[in-house]
């Protein structure tokens, strides 16, 4: 299974960028899940409702499905937040994992970058950002930047640096 990030800062276009890829990546045959770090608690699941009450009288795991779909909802409970690695292991066989967030891992990744954020880019200072996304011309030495919006290029790089 091949995998290939989308990162940058709060604001920068990541959730919008990774939208646009797997529309376009799966637009062109191939079989795309994804995976998105959050930084704060969430919840799938909704109070009151079977599965949540599950949950809270103490299940580890918690599988809902239907024809249309299933969840599986695993509580961490005082275990460690599961690595990248591990996460990928769970996930069915694609043709690509397209990575939200996780940053510091050592898988390739593209930077999202709108200057309106204020943020420096990451790139310079991290090998494994084999390009940048911008909504404003930057420079990256060795590194290809593309236009934020044109998913098709953007695209096209990373299953070309794939091999797919």
């Amino acid at each position: 299974m091949k995998v290939y990030g989308v990162v940058g800062w709060k604001n920068a276009g990541k959730t919008g960028l990774m939208e646009r890829l797997v529309a376009e990546i799966t637009g062109r045959g191939y079989c795309v899940s994804t995976i998105k770090h959050a930084h704060h608690v969430f919840d799938v699941d909704q109070r009151g409702k079977d599965s949540f009450r599950h949950r809270e009288a103490g299940a580890k795991e918690v599988l809902l499905a239907s024809r249309k779909r299933f969840a599986l909802m695993h509580e961490l409970r005082e275990d460690a937040e599961p690595e990248l690695p591990e996460l990928l292991s769970k996930m069915s066989p694609v043709d690509l994992v397209l990575v939200e967030g996780y940053k510091r891992d050592p898988h390739p990744k593209v930077e999202a970058f709108r200057a309106e954020t204020g943020n420096a880019l990451i790139a310079p200072d991290d090998p494994t950002v084999r390009a940048v996304a911008s909504d404003t011309p930057v420079t990256v030495e060795g590194r290809p930047v593309f236009d934020l919006n044109a998913t098709a290029e953007i695209a096209d790089f990373i299953l070309a640096e794939l091999g797919l």
